[in-house]
């Protein structure tokens, strides 16, 4: 097995959580290394297997062992370029589905969650920690909390919800960087503002090509045939699969959105050469009557009566001048200048 993906990969840490029926069947485990979790025992009926970090593949290997995971399970799981999909391997289902997330600098990235759920238990693995799951993990230390009441296939929904609210936020975030790329176009047009947009061209594709599976992957497990999922929990799957399909329709008007900012940017800028090219036509224009004249009394001729006139050196410049002005005035009437 080999870890394929764009991260350099993280340590690999593993989080266990079980759970029951009662209100204080409740436990909660941390392994970093093969030896601590190689001869555990779960001591509640529902569990929980969190693993971040896709360096350790001898824990890897002993988590498929122990769930006895298909090898191609496994190198799915290593493999982080995958699509969101959702396949079953007789007693389990396996699920991939992506994280997406805005950095500080405003670039766009995403990281694969792979889920296994079973009969009692759901694995998830991810490429490194990032906290997404942090509220689920708190609300099972609840006793009260509905995930513990539902068991593993709602919380696999619950899962699933939150991978879901986070295009929601990024979405928000790529909408608020597009009206602030519409003010600053409106007020000054610059080709980095271009590129901008182009790039959030770019993420937008990009995230369409991760929901449209996804949508899929809910649409499947709502409609779950190999009874993995309770009818109460498909009720919720279908809400989440409702949220894909407005994200979804949230994604093509932003495109819509940064299509027009790069034909208002273009039209800007065509305006913008326009007026210069009209600018230089009227200087032209206003030059060319003066360049005629100049060059008629540039001609080297013997017989030219007005070089010989004393004050036709100031006529000339009167007339230059009054051409010019005549020309600036008809411009200035008609709003070119």
């Amino acid at each position: 097995m080999q870890y394929v993906g764009h991260q350099a990969p993280n340590p690999t840490l593993a989080t266990l959580i079980e759970f029951g029926p009662e209100p204080a069947d409740f436990l909660e485990t941390t392994f970093d290394d093969l030896e601590s979790g190689r001869d555990y025992q779960p001591k509640y009926s529902t569990l929980w297997l969190n693993v971040h970090g896709l360096e350790n593949h001898e824990l890897l290997k002993l988590i498929g062992k122990r769930f006895k995971l298909h090898p191609l399970v496994l190198e799915d799981i290593l493999n982080t370029q995958q699509r969101p999909k959702v396949e079953q391997y007789g007693e389990y289902l396996f699920i991939t589905a992506r994280l997406v997330s805005v950095d500080e600098e405003g670039q766009l990235g995403s990281e694969q969650v792979s889920i296994i759920v079973g009969r009692g238990f759901v694995l998830t693995f991810q490429e490194k920690p990032t906290g997404t799951f942090a509220a689920i993990r708190e609300t099972l230390r609840s006793s009260e909390s509905q995930i513990r009441k539902l068991g593993p296939d709602y919380l696999v929904y619950s899962l699933l919800d939150k991978l879901v609210d986070r295009y929601f936020l990024v979405l928000e975030q790529l909408g608020e960087r597009s009206e602030s790329l519409d003010e600053a176009i409106n007020a000054s047009p610059s080709p980095e503002q271009m590129s901008e947009v182009q790039d959030l061209r770019r993420g937008l594709q990009y995230i369409k090509r991760s929901l449209w599976p996804m949508r899929e992957v809910l649409n499947t497990l709502q409609r779950d045939d190999a009874d993995f999922f309770h009818s109460e929990t498909q009720l919720y799957l279908r809400d989440a699969y409702d949220h894909t399909v407005q994200l979804i329709e949230t994604v093509e008007s932003l495109r819509e959105v940064a299509a027009g900012l790069q034909e208002m940017y273009l039209s800007l800028q065509s305006q913008r050469l326009n007026e210069q090219m009209r600018m230089l036509t009227v200087i032209t224009t206003i030059f060319m009557p003066l360049t005629l004249i100049a060059g008629i009394y540039g001609m080297n001729f013997d017989n030219m009566p007005e070089l010989h006139w004393a004050g036709g050196y100031y006529a000339v410049l009167g007339l230059m001048g009054a051409i010019a002005i005549m020309l600036s005035l008809f411009f200035w009437l008609r709003r070119w200048v």
